[in-house]
């Protein structure tokens, strides 16, 4: 069983950045591949990034790339958010998720963390 938990999440203007973080209880992070999504009031949940297990492998919805970056630090069981050059419309309660056996945008994740609330006022 993997437990996630974000933090970082908070209120920020538009064009300031945030980090967000999730951090894992298991014991075998590192054999998990990573992804961040969010789900905006009255929105379907979207995929924002993956990465894989080892970290060499990253991937980004269009609407995030060249503004946030995926990272993950295997010895700290954390898996991380920057996100830089905020707009309002990145609003949204963003979750963390793990999978294993594969990585991606499409993949089914099977552990979820309960979610952190972003807010990007203009």
């Amino acid at each position: 069983q993997v437990q996630l938990v974000e933090s970082g999440g908070g209120l920020v203007q538009a064009g300031g950045s945030l980090r967000l973080s999730c951090a894992s209880s298991g014991r075998t992070f590192s054999s998990y591949a990573m992804g961040w999504f969010r789900q905006a009031p009255g929105k379907e949940r979207e995929f924002v990034a993956a990465i894989s297990y080892s970290g060499g492998r990253t991937a980004y919805a269009d609407s995030v790339k060249g503004r946030f970056t995926i990272s993950r630090d295997n010895a700290k069981n954390t898996v991380y958010l920057q996100m830089n050059s905020l707009k309002p419309e990145d609003t949204a309660v963003y979750y963390c998720a793990a999978v294993r056996g594969a990585w991606g945008s499409s993949v089914e994740y099977l552990y979820w963390g309960q979610g952190t609330q972003v807010t990007v006022s203009s």
